[in-house]
């Protein structure tokens, strides 16, 4: 066997395999000597068939099958000892004159290479990053919050602007039926608020599903209606009055803090606040730092530049799924993923340059962190370190749950190097700023 590659230019290269008898017989004569073993034709006792019948019958069927497993092997095992990095998989060229009935095959592939280009990370102040604070109105809001969820709930006879409401929205056209309940303050517009307040148990009220609440979300919900619906809703609506409460905040005191903080780690309302900043900022960081990622990925996408082996993909997408592609449709998507692949090749040479990389023990515990605090929502603080790890083994074990939590912990990882090697503009935002200044909203 012959094995040789030859460069058609820096991105595409073209591989020959010749293959001779003396590289396949073997295994022929191997699977024709079992088969005779089992052959079962009438005529002949088993085991006793001519080998030359069997040959006749089976031999080149097994000869090709043969020759093509052994091609197959011996492709992958050329591009494991050359240590060719290509992009997609290698393409077989058509011989519109190939025999098997030659002394010699003669199989050549076409293949993509990735190339080669350098990632600069010395520019500064190119890429904005956010400090999102909580500020003291966003805390005022959650103990607010925290002091209503934990209140005396108490029926009264007439809704107030401060009141909860239940009951039932109709609407015959759309055979809407459905029980909702929801804070008059939720209401959006004097004109909706006033159509409730004062209302008594057993009130018919007549209302306007458009712009009837401030947040679209909370009609969808009550309503039932799907996500792509609810924009354009424009519908009369009756409700029905069945319950009114209104809530007594809870006092802020060392009741309502140990309720809080079981660990007594609370005794005061400042030292709630300091508590609530604390965990709100860990989450608007969350949300920072993935805006911050996004940003440094279109970054490097549109500054690092290289070739890519543009018609061998699209030759290669063409076939790579389960339906044929039109070449037409191959080069749309080629388009829709090049932006993809460009990043994938950025990060991988990122990673190899800078040995960021992570093994099963790492994913393993990272795994467990998710899991604690899931277990922490079902008020198991303190599960046992056997119990996580069989947990995290079953979960590792579906190779999808896998794939997420591997791709999270390198983007993770990823983070971090960035926030070490970039020099950002960082901006200091409260969270409202940051929502209107990275999602434009």
């Amino acid at each position: 066997m012959n094995i040789t590659k030859e460069n058609v230019d820096a991105l595409n290269a073209v591989i020959k395999i010749d293959i001779v008898a003396d590289d396949y017989q073997a295994k022929v004569t191997e699977k024709l000597t079992d088969y005779r073993k089992k052959a079962n034709i009438p005529g002949f006792r088993k085991g006793q068939v001519p080998m030359g019948m069997i040959k006749k019958q089976y031999g080149k069927s097994i000869m090709i099958d043969e020759v093509n497993t052994l091609l197959q092997a011996s492709l992958n095992k050329f591009l494991q000892e050359e240590k060719l990095d290509i992009l997609g998989n290698p393409i077989p060229r058509i011989n519109e004159d190939f025999n098997w009935n030659a002394d010699t095959f003669t199989f050549e592939f076409e293949i993509g290479l990735a190339p080669e280009f350098k990632v600069d990370l010395s520019e500064k102040n190119k890429i904005k990053q956010y400090n999102i604070v909580a500020t003291e109105e966003l805390i005022n809001e959650e103990v607010k919050n925290i002091q209503t969820r934990y209140g005396k709930v108490s029926p009264i006879e007439e809704a107030t602007k401060d009141a909860n409401v239940t009951g039932t929205f109709v609407n015959e056209e759309k055979e809407i039926n459905k029980k909702g309940t929801f804070l008059v303050t939720d209401l959006e517009g004097k004109k909706n608020q006033n159509k409730i307040t004062g209302a008594k148990v057993g009130d018919v009220i007549e209302l306007e599903s458009k712009k009837l609440f401030e947040n679209d979300h909370k009609l969808q919900h009550i309503l039932g209606v799907s996500h792509d619906e609810i924009h354009d809703l424009d519908i009369k609506l009756t409700f029905t009055v069945e319950t009114i409460t209104e809530t007594e905040p809870a006092e802020l005191d060392q009741e309502l803090f140990d309720k809080l903080f079981a660990d007594g780690s609370v005794t005061t309302a400042t030292q709630l606040k300091d508590k609530i900043k604390e965990d709100a900022e860990k989450q608007f960081q969350q949300q920072a730092d993935q805006f911050l990622l996004t940003a440094v990925q279109e970054y490097l996408i549109e500054n690092t530049k290289f070739d890519l082996p543009a018609d061998f993909l699209k030759k290669w997408l063409k076939t790579a799924g389960e339906k044929e592609l039109t070449a037409e449709e191959a080069a749309a998507e080629f388009e829709k993923s090049e932006k993809g692949l460009r990043y994938q090749l950025i990060e991988g040479k990122l990673m190899k340059d800078n040995d960021i990389k992570l093994d099963y023990k790492e994913l393993v515990e990272y795994a467990k962190v998710f899991i604690r605090q899931q277990m922490a929502q079902f008020g198991n603080m303190n599960p046992e370190e056997k119990e996580l790890d069989e947990i995290a083994g079953r979960i590792l074990q579906n190779q999808e749950e896998a794939q997420k939590l591997q791709g999270q912990l390198i983007s993770q990882k990823l983070i971090t190097f960035f926030k070490e090697n970039i020099n950002f503009n960082t901006v200091e935002v409260s969270y409202e700023e940051f929502i209107k200044e990275a999602y434009k909203q």
